[in-house]
């Protein structure tokens, strides 16, 4: 794998991994094949690790380190690290999953749809047939608990952040916020231009796996009417 990566300090109980930084499907393959190499590893000092678009964080026990050996916990934990994305087997990585996630891009529920196709000079069907044509990466998860980050949107549908964020988005709000797209899984604040909803449960703690999408899933988005959407919240 590529060895082009350095690992910094994350607190003091984690390090994190960083290759380049730019949203880019090879540097996040990159993340992917440490992720699972270290999570293959199985070690039991590492507790968890947290793959982003560019970065990998390694969270450790130092309690359990300092216990087995002698050397400093970041230190050594640092060194197993290297150790392993330079010199580690390689892992035979499971197919991407492939999703298909309903979306109702209905003005009453994508509140900005509107004003970002009058914006851009194009129309509503535009923009859905722009957001739905292709498949996305999920990134990373964050900002929530189960909220994917997927990119990259087609160039005209890239969208800064709204100025001022509302207070209460719903849960299912999908949106765009510069060159990326994502889900609110769950009710909150949020700044992201909203163009449809989801009835999908994107966050459900009950379950052994709560999060809908996990990081590397490709994902399509398929638009259905709002009767559709309301059939399916109310099932």
């Amino acid at each position: 794998m590529n060895n082009h990566f350095s690992i910094t300090p994350l607190g003091d109980s984690a390090i994190i991994i960083e290759w380049e930084q730019q949203i880019n499907p090879a540097v996040n393959a990159q993340v992917m094949q440490a992720y699972h190499r270290l999570q293959a590893l199985s070690l039991p000092y590492i507790t968890d690790l947290v793959p982003a678009y560019a970065s990998l964080s390694v969270l450790y026990d130092p309690l359990l380190i300092r216990s087995r050996v002698k050397r400093p916990a970041r230190a050594w934990i640092t060194g197993e690290v290297i150790k392993a994305l330079q010199h580690g087997a390689d892992v035979v990585m499971e197919p991407a999953r492939s999703l298909e996630i309903p979306v109702c891009y209905h003005a009453s529920l994508g509140l900005d749809i509107t004003e970002m196709a009058r914006q851009k000079g194009i129309t509503e069907q535009e923009i859905i047939a722009l957001h739905t044509s292709q498949t996305y990466t999920v990134y990373m998860l964050g900002f929530l608990p189960g909220f994917p980050y997927l990119g990259k949107v087609d160039g005209l549908l890239a969208t800064p952040r709204l100025k001022q964020p509302r207070t209460q988005v719903p849960a299912g709000s999908v949106g765009i916020a510069g060159e990326q797209t994502g889900i609110y899984p769950m009710a909150s604040p949020g700044g992201w231009n909203l163009i449809g909803q989801t009835p999908l449960r994107m966050f459900d703690p009950s379950q052994e796996d709560p999060s809908y999408c996990r990081p590397g899933d490709q994902v399509k988005f398929k638009a259905i009417t709002l009767d559709a959407f309301n059939k399916m919240i109310n099932n």
